[in-house]
């Protein structure tokens, strides 16, 4: 587990982007859980910095509307597409990310 970001710098219901190990990783919390993701939609590759957060615990891409479960990356009803998504662990105020 290496260091992402500070807690207090993930507000809820929104995104960080940060670099863990050299790799960009999106940071998203809904309802005071953090996730970890690969920045990029499987699907298309848009940016999921602009991606909406309505629903505790996924993700919609905002250019076609897929929406992914940040606990697992799936995707339904479209199997193919499987978003890249990492272990997190909060321990006080920081957030580690295990990406390797």
């Amino acid at each position: 587990m290496e260091f992402a970001a500070k807690l207090s710098e993930v507000p809820d219901w929104g995104k960080k982007l940060v670099k863990v190990g050299g790799q960009e990783i999106l940071l998203v919390k809904t309802k005071g859980e953090v996730y970890a993701c690969e920045p990029e939609c499987p699907h298309q590759y848009a940016p999921l910095s602009g991606a909406l957060v309505k629903e505790a615990g996924k993700i919609t891409c905002q250019r076609h509307g897929y929406k992914f479960d940040l606990k697992t990356g799936a995707c339904d009803p479209f199997p193919e597409y499987t978003l890249k998504v990492y272990p997190v662990e909060v321990r006080g105020e920081d957030i580690y990310v295990a990406v390797g």
